[in-house]
This record gives C-alpha cells, structure tokens and sequence, in this order.
C-alpha cells in the first residue's frame, strides 16, 4: 500500500533527492545498455567463438570475419593464451559446423588481415569449445620475411665463408674435373655475395622502408580507392542518360536530314538567288567601298549640324555682297564660307 501511495503520489510532494536518484539510475542504465549493445544477444554482434592460433598475423581486434568473402562479422579480441594465440570473434548469419576451419588472410598489399571461416561438419560447432590449432592458419609475412633474411645475412661472415670454400677447393683439387668446377662456382659466389653484401643489406632495407611507408599510407589508400569507386558509380549512373542523349541527337540528324530532303526543291532555287546577290555585291564592292568612305564625312557635318540644340546649322552662300564683308572674312573667289 506504501508503494502504490508513492507512486499516486503528486510530484510536487515527492522527496526530490529520491527523483534525482531514481532518474540517474534509469539514465545509467540507458547508458550501459546502449554501450553493450553490440554483446547482446538479439541485437548485438552475435554469437561468441574462440579460435587458437599458432601466431597472430598482424591479426587485430575490429577486422573482418568472412565466410566465403561476405562478411559475417568482426574481430572481438587477440591475446596470448600460453604458447598460442587465442583469438575471440563475434559471427551473426551464419552456420558454423563442429570442423569448421580458420585462417588468417590477407585483404591489402598493404598489410590489412581478415579472419576467413570454411563451415564444415554434421553439427553446430559449440561456442564453448575453441577451434584447436589443427584446423587454423596463418598467413606468409613477406615484411617479416624480408626483415628476417637480412638480419640472417647480416649475421653471415660471407668472407670467412669465401676464403673456407677456396679452401675447399684447393684441397679437392686433384678430384674429378666437375666437382673442382663445383667447388670453384661455389667459390666464385660467395666471393660475388660477400662483395655485394653491402648493397645487398642497403636494398633490404629499403625494401623494408617502402614496405613500411605503404603500411603508415593505408588510411589514404583506401580513401582513394574509396574515391574511384564514387566516381565510376556516378559513371555508371550518368550511363543512361548519356545513351538517351546519344539516342536523341541520332534522332535530330535523322529528322534534320529528312528537312533538307523534302524541302531540296525550295532551297535550290533561294541558293542560287543568294549565289547571285553575291556576285552583284562583289561586283560592286568598289562602289560600296567609296560610298561607305563618303558617308563618313556626310554624317560628321550633319552631327555638327543638328548638335547644337534644336535647330540647324546653316550658311547661305551669297546672300550678303563679298564688298559688305570684312576683308579678312572675303573668300578669295566663288562662294566660300567666312573663315574664322
């Protein structure tokens, strides 16, 4: 009866201390169940396997797990479990078999790994049971291997190793021609290795170098994969309406052809019209020429005229006797405009 006057109770005559707490409560919940929301078991990641490794493999917590190249799921954990590696993966989907196998991959040139799964068997494999190390692989590290190879030269004495088979060589000099040709090759190569050990050491390690540039340019890499892939689905999406434009602009050279085909009869005629008028203004292109010449200064008075306000210019010639003018203003003969 407390609880259900508590709960009936208004919420202006509650403790507020207790409001605070519950709702911090149900809050903190809301929190924990959205971060662990990948681990439970309806809307989560899956279901939980263990498989046992013999080594790691650049292998990593958050890669892929694939079956049959579709992904299924990702990596949960990679950790040491006494003389193997025991790594914990999350799978969804898909049904895995009591002999179901494992193998570390590679996914990139650039060093990326992915956790492969082959489902085999007649049962359900038991999340409880880690698949042993018998039906697990791992991949070829080529980085390492360059690494180990020129650690393992390095360590090489290649001129004691030169001077010991020149040794040997001498002391079976009087055998058989083949083996003392056998012998002196032998010679012969590890003098070239132990001359070239140098270079042999700065290559390696240049190898490495680039292998390791590659691998710190991984994020960028697949940005720009990433990038070309936007642009040839945007390609393949523009693809219908460039054939559509295609088809169309056939269509238009087809009508237009089909114009100029039944309208041949009008257009000859009104062609030859215009070759004439041509002919006429070529012929008379002189005329023309000095009639635009001539307009110029016709068109400069006439400004000149008209450009004062709302009247015209003008000088009659003639009108007032030479004898009446000044005689500076008198033309010399005929009839001039005064000058001034």
């Amino acid at each position: 009866m407390k609880a259900m006057s508590w709960l009936t109770k208004p919420m202006s005559r509650r403790n507020p201390i207790a409001v605070a707490f519950a709702g911090l409560g149900i809050l903190a919940g809301i929190a924990a169940l959205t971060y662990f929301s990948g681990n439970l078991p309806f809307i989560g990641g899956g279901t939980s396997y263990t498989a046992y490794f013999a080594e790691a493999g650049g292998l990593q917590s958050g890669n892929e797990v694939r079956i049959a190249g579709v992904v299924v799921g990702h990596v949960t954990g990679v950790s040491l479990d006494g003389d193997k590696v025991a790594v914990t993966f999350q799978e969804k989907g898909a049904w895995l078999g009591n002999t179901t196998t494992a193998a570390i991959k590679i996914k990139t040139l650039l060093g990326d790994k992915y956790l492969a799964l082959d489902p085999q068997g007649t049962a359900p494999l038991n999340p409880a049971q880690p698949i042993p190390l018998s039906r697990t692989t791992s991949p070829y590290d080529v980085q390492q291997a360059f690494s180990d190879l020129g650690q393992q030269l390095g360590q090489i004495n290649t001129t004691q190793l030169a001077q010991s088979l020149q040794v040997l060589s001498a002391a079976f000099a009087s055998t058989p021609p083949y083996v003392r040709s056998a012998l002196s090759g032998l010679a012969n190569l590890s003098s070239s290795v132990a001359s070239e050990q140098a270079q042999v050491a700065s290559v390696l390690a240049g190898t490495r170098t680039v292998t390791g540039t590659l691998a710190s340019e991984d994020a960028r890499f697949q940005a720009l994969l990433k990038d070309g892939n936007l642009l040839l689905a945007e390609l393949q999406q523009r693809q219908a309406a460039i054939s559509s434009m295609l088809v169309t602009t056939q269509a238009l050279s087809v009508q237009l052809s089909g114009l100029v085909t039944d309208n041949q009869a009008k257009l000859h005629p009104a062609l030859e019209a215009l070759d004439q008028v041509t002919n006429v203004l070529e012929q008379n292109q002189a005329n023309l020429a000095q009639a635009v010449a001539l307009a110029g200064p016709y068109y400069r008075l006439l400004d000149n005229a008209l450009g004062n306000g709302r009247w015209f210019d003008t000088y009659l010639c003639g009108l007032i006797p030479s004898s009446y003018l000044p005689p500076a203003d008198r033309p010399a003969s005929g009839c001039e405009p005064p000058k001034g």
